[in-house]
């Protein structure tokens, strides 16, 4: 007795996902939870686990090929019904009669539309803010960072009349009951799924930081079937990119010979090009030293494809500039005493928890604090109403592999230091690895882009809807400032750091961001933060 293994739910929100590579082929005997095939969406890549232990009779999906949630990707029985062809081969796609094609609700703006039903799509819930944010972390002379870079996208459904999404992020496979081997079903046009993406940049200090920091249209009967894929897997151990490719025939590389750092074994850019050998018998390369030649990048003189993140983030930045009014308000803090206090505590913060203590916790408090004083910033639009969230949850972006993520920290305001540095590196470390659940990408309203790893004095970040505000945060450094004390005025060298706020103008005043930044502000020249430390 065979059966199919459908597409599960990937979080809320997820309501497609695009098969990556299949790790097995037909005939292969696989165990439980024994990974079949990998999967990526707007969110997370991920593995997709057999549920039964059999003998794949039958692969229903194609690479590259996107399908909703429910959608039969492969069948599983005792082989007596496996396919005989070879895996150089393509399968022969059977002709079969298309059911009735399926509806899918448009979803609102709201974030997290639930993805229970199979047969059915994913029912909208009322709209809810959400972001995320950005963060790249430049390493300091002194401690290892956690890369990190800047701005964030929140989950927003297009709008109607917003740009539909590319073929590639929207087809769905219609596949007949009856149908052993569907084919790879035409393209439809589809809006953009409601999904956590990030932009930009942003990061800790570059001289003392560390950190980890569619619904769509209804579709139309799927047309006479062409042909499937060929079943066999990648040869090499991970997935290889055109990039990675064209870099390793011009260095003269064998990839069969490179192991791969990327998730699954893939093999990545820096294991060609980084320090440590990773060739056999090639002994490693040098240290380069911080005054060498910048390198020439494989991609000059070329053109590529944007990935599936890089399209979904054009797309929100479009309509999130179009859809709101954007400005941005700058003040610059006083940071000697939190920078004192931190090098004070530090040695011991990291013996107690395990992780180190960079600038961004502190800010991430006191922005957390602010929001709860001036809740507008925290805000969200929906239609001719204002939603003012009860709790602060607050984005921070991670650069990954494939793109720059988001995961939030909830509820930001009732933890102390540790307990949000702590979730800043579990976070960032979880998102690198391919371990995030899609939920932690979700639900953020407010985002912290820390715009400072590579140096920038500040910038204007981008709002993503249907969140109304970002800090941007940029590098702190020392510098002499005008200081006055018992009423004389005197020049002295201080840490300072520019905080830069953008808003949705729709609904926060320049006034309203004035007082928020200045709350801000005054709380990190305070200093005082030994009640919040947590250790």
């Amino acid at each position: 007795m065979s059966e199919s293994v459908n597409l599960p739910a990937l979080g809320e929100s997820v309501t497609e996902g695009t098969v990556t590579r299949w790790l097995k082929k037909v005939g292969d005997h696989v165990e439980v939870d024994e990974p079949l095939l990998e999967v990526s969406t707007d969110k997370v890549d991920t593995e997709i686990p057999s549920p039964v232990a059999g003998v794949i009779e039958a692969i229903l999906v194609a690479e590259d090929e996107t399908v909703e949630v429910g959608t039969a990707l492969v069948t599983i029985g005792d082989g007596s019904g496996a396919g005989s062809q070879s895996d150089a081969e393509p399968v022969a796609a059977e002709a079969a009669v298309a059911p009735e094609p399926v509806v899918v609700a448009e979803s609102s703006v709201a974030e997290e539309p639930a993805t229970e039903s199979a047969a059915e799509p994913a029912a909208p819930e009322s709209a809810a803010p959400e972001s995320a944010a950005e963060e790249a972390v430049a390493p300091s002379a002194e401690e290892e960072t956690l890369p990190v870079e800047e701005t964030p996208a929140p989950e927003v459904a297009a709008p109607q009349g917003a740009a539909a999404a590319t073929p590639e992020t929207s087809q769905t496979a219609v596949v007949p009951p009856s149908s052993p081997v569907p084919s790879a079903p035409e393209p439809r046009p589809a809006t953009l799924a409601a999904s956590a993406a990030p932009t930009a940049t942003a990061s800790e200090s570059a001289t003392a930081s560390e950190s980890a920091t569619d619904s769509g249209s209804e579709s139309a009967p799927a047309p006479a079937p062409k042909s499937a894929m060929p079943l066999s897997p990648a040869p090499l151990a991970g997935y290889v990119t055109p990039l990675v490719r064209k870099l390793a025939n011009e260095k003269g590389i064998d990839l069969t010979s490179i192991s791969g750092t990327g998730v699954g074994g893939r093999i990545r850019k820096q294991d060609l090009v980084s320090p440590p050998a990773q060739v056999a018998g090639t002994p490693a390369a040098p240290p380069v030293s911080a005054s060498a030649a910048l390198e020439t990048s494989p991609l000059r003189g070329t053109t590529v494809p944007m990935s599936r993140l890089r399209k979904v983030v054009a797309e929100r930045a479009v309509i999130s500039l179009q859809g709101s009014a954007q400005l941005t308000t700058v003040v610059e803090a006083d940071v000697t005493l939190v920078a004192n206090y931190r090098d004070l505590v530090k040695d011991e913060f990291l013996a107690k928890t395990g992780v180190k203590l960079s600038f961004l916790p502190f800010f991430t408090l006191a922005a957390a604090e602010a929001l709860k004083a001036y809740p507008i910033i925290n805000a969200a639009v929906d239609g001719e109403n204002i939603v003012y969230p009860a709790q602060e949850n607050i984005s921070i972006a991670v650069d990954t592999e494939r793109g720059l993520l988001t995961p939030v920290i909830r509820d930001a305001a009732s933890l102390d230091l540790a307990g949000i540095a702590r979730e800043i590196a579990d976070l960032a470390e979880r998102t690198r690895d391919n371990k995030l659940k899609p939920d932690e990408l979700a639900g953020g309203t407010f985002t912290i882009t820390n715009t400072g790893s590579r140096g920038a004095l500040f910038d204007t970040p981008l709002v993503f809807l249907p969140q109304s505000g970002i800090l941007g945060t940029g590098v702190v450094v020392k510098r002499p400032v005008v200081v006055t004390n018992n009423g004389f005025d005197s020049i002295a060298i201080r840490s300072t750091v520019y905080l830069a706020l953008s808003y949705d103008h729709r609904i926060v005043d320049g006034a309203d961001a004035a007082r928020f930044l200045v709350a801000v502000k005054n709380r990190l020249e305070s200093g005082d933060f030994a009640a919040n430390l947590g250790i």
